[in-house]
């Protein structure tokens, strides 16, 4: 954009994704969004919900309640978006709802995870490009550390694009309140 002989450059919108089937949405899933906008300068996060997590058996929840329940969780934080893509981009792979997103060429993601998702991330469909079209924020887990620092994900991927997030965190999972 040109104006007056002066040339400006509009900044691109930051924009958190944070993906999973929120089986069931937690206080975690809100405090670590809460902490990469804080951190990152993020415009909002994005919750995008799938129907099945692909390295999980099953879900226990409908996808109605999850989502019900995520805009419960989120309460009265405007900043956070529940959304569901797949029916729209045709696909549950995080590198379609990418592709989909980055549409919007004044958007730059910030793809959020746990340290338990980096250890797996290798596997995910061409993960590597996922890492080469946005950022890569990874918000440590308890115990999940030296593991996700010792992963193949973490050892091949450029550092520039990858930051491990050190926090105080919530200790707790959506596996561990299906059990309660």
């Amino acid at each position: 954009m040109v104006k007056s002989g002066i040339k400006l450059i509009r900044k691109k919108n930051k924009v958190g994704i944070l993906g999973g089937s929120f089986d069931p949405a937690h206080k975690g899933h809100l405090t670590i969004s809460k902490e990469a906008i804080k951190r990152f300068d993020l415009r909002n996060v994005i919750w995008a919900i799938t129907k099945k997590n692909p390295f999980k058996k099953k879900t226990y929840s409908s996808l109605k309640n999850r989502i019900r329940y995520c805009k419960k969780i989120i309460g009265s934080n405007k900043f956070i978006k529940v959304k569901f893509y797949e029916d729209i981009i045709n696909s549950n792979r995080t590198l379609d709802l990418v592709n989909h997103i980055l549409k919007n060429k004044k958007i730059e993601i910030y793809f959020i995870m746990g340290a338990d998702n980096l250890i797996k991330f290798h596997k995910w469909y061409k993960w590597k490009s996922i890492s080469q079209k946005c950022r890569i924020i990874v918000f440590d887990r308890h115990g999940y550390k030296r593991k996700s620092l010792d992963s193949t994900s973490y050892k091949r991927l450029n550092k520039e694009n990858l930051k491990f997030i050190e926090f105080e965190k919530v200790n707790i999972s959506s596996s561990q309140l299906r059990k309660i």
